[in-house]
């Protein structure tokens, strides 16, 4: 049995992105309805929260410091001494009714990330990338909810989701960073749940939340399941890997969309979750952000 603990019991809405930053050994997420950051330090129980101007996906460590968030309104630069948020790119100014949605950087400090339709139904969430200058689309087929990403750990593969479809894809990359093909790599039956947010250790192994599933799924680098640890709340969102070791995770979960019943049976629904692993996740390189020296 999994020892699972409640690091943080506040209720998102909408719990999303975890992220381990090692620069000072803490844990940032983010409540996407609420537009809340959310910064934890688990060794001293200590919790920090900020409110972003629009709805925000994720945020990511920056180069130069500070971090890079993606918003309904694009991409800009959190600076947590000041609370503060500013514009370096816009992502679909033609679709307003999308929203960014889930992140990762890549060895090379790109980042790579994708939007969504915020009433989720249209076909209208793409993959991008950004270098630091331009937003750039990955040619990957759009649905209605982007999730994922996720980069094996020499950065060759981009896994990256389906939710509506049930489907977690792996991308061939080239080494200029180009997508150069796609394969289904794991399918979550209805039934089950819905594949949510990924990341990977440092094997090459795939963690993936399962929303509606009440767990979080393992997956090895061929596709077959390695483990799945059980949670007590359904709408399991993003697992991050980190702590001192590399070898914690940590799990975000939402409240949205439960009724009355369901919540009484799920008191820790839109809590964080966290467990020990046996395979550590890899520290995640800080994104490039040249936008920020000005």
């Amino acid at each position: 049995m999994t020892d699972v603990r409640v690091l943080w019991d506040g209720r998102a809405l909408l719990g999303e992105g975890p992220v381990w930053d090692a620069r000072e050994g803490a844990l940032w997420f983010v409540d996407i309805k609420r537009r809340h950051v959310h910064r934890v330090d688990p060794v001293a129980a200590a919790h920090w929260q900020w409110t972003a101007p629009a709805q925000i996906g994720w945020i990511l460590p920056a180069v130069g410091g500070g971090f890079v968030a993606g918003l309904q309104t694009g991409l800009h630069h959190f600076a947590p001494a000041q609370g503060s948020f500013r514009h370096l790119a816009d992502v679909e100014p033609h679709l307003p009714g999308n929203r960014l949605n889930d992140a990762t950087t890549g060895p090379d400090g790109r980042i790579w990330f994708g939007s969504m339709d915020d009433s989720e139904s249209a076909a209208s969430g793409r993959f991008y990338r950004w270098d630091g200058c331009d937003v750039q689309d990955t040619g990957i087929a759009a649905v209605p909810i982007t999730n994922g990403p996720a980069l094996s750990p020499d950065g060759s593969i981009l896994y990256h989701v389906d939710t509506a479809g049930g489907l977690i894809h792996a991308a061939s990359l080239g080494a200029d960073g180009r997508v150069e093909s796609v394969r289904p790599f794991a399918a979550v039956a209805p039934e089950e749940g819905h594949p949510d947010g990924l990341t990977t250790d440092s094997a090459g192994n795939v963690w993936v939340g399962i929303w509606g599933g009440y767990c979080a799924r393992c997956y090895r680098p061929d596709g077959s399941l390695l483990r799945q640890v059980d949670l007590p709340a359904a709408n399991i969102t993003k697992v991050a890997l980190g702590g001192a070791d590399g070898r914690t995770a940590f799990v975000t979960s939402a409240r949205i969309g439960l009724d009355d019943a369901a919540l009484a049976d799920q008191p820790h629904a839109g809590a964080v979750f966290s467990f020990e692993v046996d395979i550590a996740g890899k520290p995640l390189p800080l994104a490039r952000a040249p936008a920020l020296a000005q």
